[in-house]
C-alpha cells in the first residue's frame, strides 16, 4: 500500500471522504459534538483551515486511511495551557483567526477506521502534526490527548491515571504511548478539556436509560461520570483530557 499525506483542501471528494471517516470514528461520542465551542466553531474552523486538515490516502484506492485535524493557536508557552484543553483550542483558534497571531499548532482529533486501526497510522499522523507545524513555521505542537483506555476506569482521577504503567514500565494508556513514543511529553492534566452541559433528555437518549434521581451516573465512552441534577433539568460532563506537547513548543 503507497501512503501520501494530503489535505481537505486537495479536492471535494477528498473532504468528503474526511468527513465520513471522523464521524464514523466518534459516532458513540457524538455527545462530544456539543461542547460550545465545538458546536459553534469547529465545523466552520475546519473549512476555513481546510490545508491543516490531513488525510493519510491510499494512492492505489485514492480513498484515505486515517485524517487528522488542527488549527493554528496562540500559547506563548506551556504554563499557558488551561485546564480547558480542546475547548479552548478551537476558542483559541477562532480568535487567531481575526487578529492573526498564531504561533503553534494545536491537534484537535486523529481518526482511524476500526478496520486500519492498529497498523501505525495513528503514529503517522502525529508526525506529518510536527512536519505540518514546521512547513507552517509554527512553534511546534499541543495536544490535548483524550486516553483512549479511560473510559474503562470512570471512577479514577485523571491525575492518578496518568502515573499507571504497564509491565513494560510505559504508559498504560496506548494513546498515550503512542504520543510518548513519538516524541511528546506529557505537560499535565487538562480536567476541563471538552464540557457539555445539557438537558437530562439529552443525556437518556445518550445513555439509553433513565435517570430518576440526581447523581453521578457512567455513560458508554466516557472517561468520567456525567453529573446529573434534576431540579435543574441539567446533565454536566467534564471530560479531562492530558495536555501533550512536542520539541519545540514554546
Amino acid at each position: 500500500m503507497s501512503l501520501v499525506i494530503r489535505t481537505r483542501a486537495d479536492s471535494p471528494d477528498l473532504k468528503k471522504a474526511a468527513c465520513s471517516i471522523e464521524q464514523a470514528a466518534w459516532s458513540d461520542l457524538g455527545y462530544l459534538n456539543y461542547t460550545r465551542s465545538g458546536y459553534e466553531l469547529y465545523t466552520r474552523l475546519l473549512e476555513d483551515f481546510a490545508d491543516y486538515q490531513l488525510c493519510l490516502v491510499d494512492e492505489a484506492r485514492g480513498y484515505p486511511v486515517a485524517v487528522a485535524n488542527c488549527v493554528p493557536i496562540k500559547c506563548s508557552g506551556l504554563d499557558e495551557l488551561p485546564a480547558e484543553g480542546w475547548d479552548w483550542l478551537v476558542e483559541n483558534a477562532a480568535e487567531c483567526q481575526i487578529n492573526g497571531s498564531a504561533n503553534m499548532l494545536g491537534a484537535l482529533a486523529v481518526s482511524v477506521p476500526s478496520i486500519y486501526r492498529s497498523m501505525g497510522y495513528a503514529r503517522i499522523m502525529i508526525r506529518a502534526l510536527l512536519e505540518l507545524s514546521q512547513r507552517k513555521g509554527l512553534n511546534g505542537l499541543v495536544v490535548p490527548v483524550r486516553p483512549s483506555s479511560k473510559a474503562q476506569h470512570p471512577t479514577v482521577s485523571i491525575d492518578e491515571y496518568i502515573t499507571w504503567t504497564d509491565q513494560e514500565n510505559r504508559p498504560y494508556d496506548p494513546w498515550l504511548r503512542s504520543h510518548i513514543y513519538s516524541g511528546g511529553k506529557i505537560v499535565r492534566p487538562c480536567e476541563r478539556s471538552m464540557v457539555v452541559h445539557e438537558h437530562i433528555g439529552f443525556w437518556e437518549n445518550w445513555s439509553k436509560r433513565k435517570f430518576d434521581c440526581s447523581g453521578r451516573y457512567e455513560v458508554r465512552g466516557a472517561l468520567v461520570p456525567v453529573e446529573i441534577d434534576l431540579a435543574r433539568n441539567v446533565g454536566s460532563y467534564e471530560e479531562p483530557n492530558v495536555w501533550v506537547a512536542y520539541a519545540g513548543s514554546a
